[in-house]
């Protein structure tokens, strides 16, 4: 639906453009989200609550649980981290993030390791951008492709 570079460390900046990214190309706001943690803050939790966007976006320490098996080493203390890690630890929040990871994930690993895309070949915001954007385009036809043909 929608992909984006950014120079921040970390996406939380980036999760509410995203979907405002989604909802001008489908012209309607998406129903559900799934981030991983680097798109984690209260901010983001409090944004896709008031927008009525099921999110499912945890934090360092849920990913790592959710990741491992493991106990939050952490506990939440907003009402929004606390609901999130709630909605996180149910049956139907495991198997959200479970889906994020084998519907996000593969296609970075199949770009870095299928079509040895470890570096950008360009200099500067713009350039990459267009590269990522050819790079992922070509993805999604090879996957069509795919699809067509079978």
């Amino acid at each position: 639906m929608a992909q984006r570079v950014t120079q921040n460390a970390t996406d939380n900046e980036s999760l509410a453009a995203m979907v405002e990214e989604v909802e001008q190309r489908c012209g309607a706001p998406p129903d559900a989200a799934l981030a991983d943690s680097g798109f984690f803050s209260i901010d983001n939790l409090t944004q896709m609550e008031q927008r009525n966007i099921d999110a499912y976006v945890p934090d360092s320490n849920m990913a790592r649980a959710l990741n491992l098996g493991t106990r939050c080493r952490t506990r939440a203390r907003h009402p929004a981290h606390r609901r999130m890690r709630a909605k996180l630890r149910s049956p139907a929040g495991q198997a959200a993030y479970a889906r994020r990871k084998a519907v996000v994930e593969p296609v970075f690993g199949v770009l870095k390791q299928q079509r040895g895309m470890r570096q950008f070949c360009t200099r500067g915001l713009n350039n990459v951008e267009n590269e990522f954007t050819l790079a992922t385009l070509a993805y999604n036809i090879t996957r069509l492709h795919a699809r067509r043909a079978a």
